[in-house]
């Protein structure tokens, strides 16, 4: 496959074929060089056309409070109060600054996404 910058939809499709094919290619092999030059077009494709927004703040706490098998008790032992958490759900009160920080440091939740307007 020749390689050039993907511009539309064939020729990314055509290059995620080829990447399929090649990408377990031993390294330092031709085949290797062409799927690690593939993986930058993809990647660099995919950036520019297949955009995902950030989740706002309550799902991504959600969703994290999932994938560590917290309840809205544990949340309440970060932020303090269980009447804070159920407020925050319910989006009767804000994040605060010092919430924000709580949460990142406790859930690793990127502040990028906890500053998020919702």
């Amino acid at each position: 496959m020749a390689l050039k910058i993907l511009k539309t939809k064939k020729d990314y499709q055509q290059a995620l074929e080829r990447f399929e094919v090649i990408f377990q290619a031993k390294p330092g092999t031709p085949d290797s060089d062409e799927a690690d030059v593939l993986a930058l077009l993809i990647k660099t494709y995919e950036d520019k056309y297949h955009v995902i927004d950030s989740p706002n703040p309550i799902e991504a706490i959600k969703y994290r409070m999932q994938q560590q098998g917290l309840t809205n008790k544990d949340l309440s032992r970060i932020l303090g109060f269980k009447s804070r958490v159920t407020d925050i759900f319910r989006q009767n009160r804000k994040l605060n600054l010092n919430m924000v920080r709580k949460l990142h440091h406790e859930l690793h939740i990127p502040l990028e996404t906890l500053i998020r307007e919702y």
